[in-house]
């Protein structure tokens, strides 16, 4: 029995929020979004990372980042995807795994309300900013160890989270692997987003020939720190088919997956691979 053929167009929808410390609160204003898009005519509707909660104290996180079997958001979502008949995918929920470790979790939820595919953020973002911000997402959360295509209607859904768009050899082997969508949700800070977020998305759109999904985080947030916002919708020739600004919204963009075939006919660099050997001073390697 053969597969029925991917359908070739739908519209996509990126909700853009600022996400507090109440998983309740955010799920409601993450939700009433939703809606919005889906009254819209979105078919895929994506929302950013940490959809659930935004928090920095350690013991209010882990208290507010419920198991996956008891997660009342991811509940809530499921049930959401149902009535709505969308595929919904929440870009992130913050997941308890243990009693001190967490999951930073996408779910890609069918309009059957199950879960077609989930993923765990590969790459922590540790880092300190020039600003003397610092970040220690491996003090609370545990990095996944695969990397996800999920099969649509409309064809492969590569899943990556935030800091994964600095690993370019994640976006080839999803592309590679299939995928001729590519979701980004983040919760970039100010600093970073201003300086690479739109030329980060656009070159691994352009590399992958995907189509790129990136729904954000924006604002100053209860914690105190500020998100970037500019959710973007970018095509794999690396045009910028939507756009958000600085405030909670839903942007959307009707989306032909027929241009990815095009694209690659064009610039056959998934496929024009060549083997090689790194040669290098070993005192330059050490410095790495």
């Amino acid at each position: 029995m053969t597969s029925p053929k991917p359908e070739e167009t739908l519209k996509v929808a990126l909700v853009q929020m600022c996400s507090g410390r109440d998983p309740d609160c955010n799920t409601a204003d993450a939700s009433a979004l939703v809606r919005e898009a889906a009254q819209s005519g979105a078919q895929y509707v994506l929302t950013p990372e940490v959809t659930n909660v935004m928090e920095i104290d350690r013991e209010a996180l882990f208290t507010a980042a419920e198991p996956e079997n008891e997660n009342r958001a991811l509940r809530s979502f499921q049930n959401l995807a149902e009535e709505l008949g969308i595929w919904l995918h929440i870009g992130s929920l913050a997941v308890r795994k243990t009693k001190d470790r967490l999951a930073n979790r996408s779910y890609l939820i069918s309009p059957h309300g199950s879960i077609a595919a989930q993923y765990d953020k590969l790459h922590m973002f540790d880092v300190s900013l020039a600003n003397g911000e610092t970040y220690a997402e491996s003090d609370n959360y545990e990095a996944g160890s695969e990397a996800i295509v999920a099969s649509t209607p409309w064809g492969g859904l590569g899943l990556t989270i935030c800091y994964d768009l600095r690993f370019p050899y994640l976006f080839r082997a999803l592309a590679q692997g299939g995928a001729k969508m590519i979701s980004v949700p983040a919760a970039f800070t100010r600093p970073t987003g201003e300086a690479h977020w739109h030329t980060l998305l656009r070159a691994r759109a352009i590399e992958t020939q995907c189509f790129v999904f990136a729904a954000a985080q924006t604002g100053t947030h209860e914690h105190g720190r500020k998100t970037y916002g500019h959710s973007l919708i970018v095509s794999p020739w690396g045009e910028i088919l939507a756009e958000a600004g600085d405030d909670p919204t839903v942007i959307s963009a009707d989306i032909d997956l027929s241009q990815v075939d095009v694209v690659r006919s064009r610039v056959p660099s998934l496929v024009s691979n060549r083997h090689f050997m790194l040669v290098a001073d070993p005192e330059l390697l050490q410095t790495n």
